[in-house]
């Protein structure tokens, strides 16, 4: 059985003009691709906010972030929720169809 490779890859990225040098064990193009996002982000919240210096910026894009992490967190509970009532009411489908084919 082979380890699991835990090697990192350093990955440099440009953020709201600042670039940064990363450590990722993960894929550097998954690495490239969120930092682009929150550069995306950070780009629309100084253009919608005007004159904000970039820690507030940072703080304002790290707030949205944080908000659609909880609205993805309640989605996945609904989710979960919806698919475990599922599996009762079909494991009681099944107990009554087996227990109309034994006869009982």
């Amino acid at each position: 059985m082979n380890a699991p490779d835990t090697s990192k890859q350093v990955v440099r990225v440009t953020i709201f003009n600042q670039t940064y040098t990363l450590s990722t064990s993960g894929d550097p193009e998954d690495t490239q691709q969120l930092a682009h996002e929150v550069d995306d982000l950070m780009s629309s919240i100084a253009r919608r906010a005007g004159n904000l210096d970039s820690t507030r910026t940072a703080v304002l894009a790290c707030l949205h972030l944080a908000d659609r992490l909880r609205s993805v967190e309640r989605e996945l509970k609904c989710l979960r929720e919806s698919v475990n009532h599922k599996s009762r009411d079909f494991v009681s489908v099944l107990d009554r169809a087996l227990s109309a084919s034994d006869g009982g």
